[in-house]
């Protein structure tokens, strides 16, 4: 069962971290990727430890849906920087 105090204190964490770390770097790097450049390999290890991470939050998001259309918009950008980056590297 879920604490809705602990529940705040993740979520208030988790946004500071997108909103400070994540949402900077992914930007950066879909500038990269829309000027058709590829990702380096810490780059894409970083984006599959993103994936990662959203997976782990999913309970969480289920129990609030107040932050479901952020995390989608979240999940879109970096759908978005991946499809780019991966028609950069086969050039397509």
């Amino acid at each position: 069962m879920s604490n809705k105090a602990d529940d705040a204190g993740v979520i208030q964490v988790l946004l500071e971290r997108f909103n400070e770390q994540r949402l900077p770097r992914a930007l950066l790097m879909k500038e990269k990727v829309d000027r058709g450049e590829t990702l380096e390999t810490f780059e894409v290890d970083y984006l599959a430890e993103v994936l990662k991470d959203i997976q782990s939050i999913r309970g969480l998001v289920e129990r609030h849906p107040e932050y479901q259309e952020l995390v989608a918009k979240g999940i879109n950008l970096y759908k978005e920087i991946t499809e780019k980056a991966v028609a950069n590297e086969t050039g397509k």
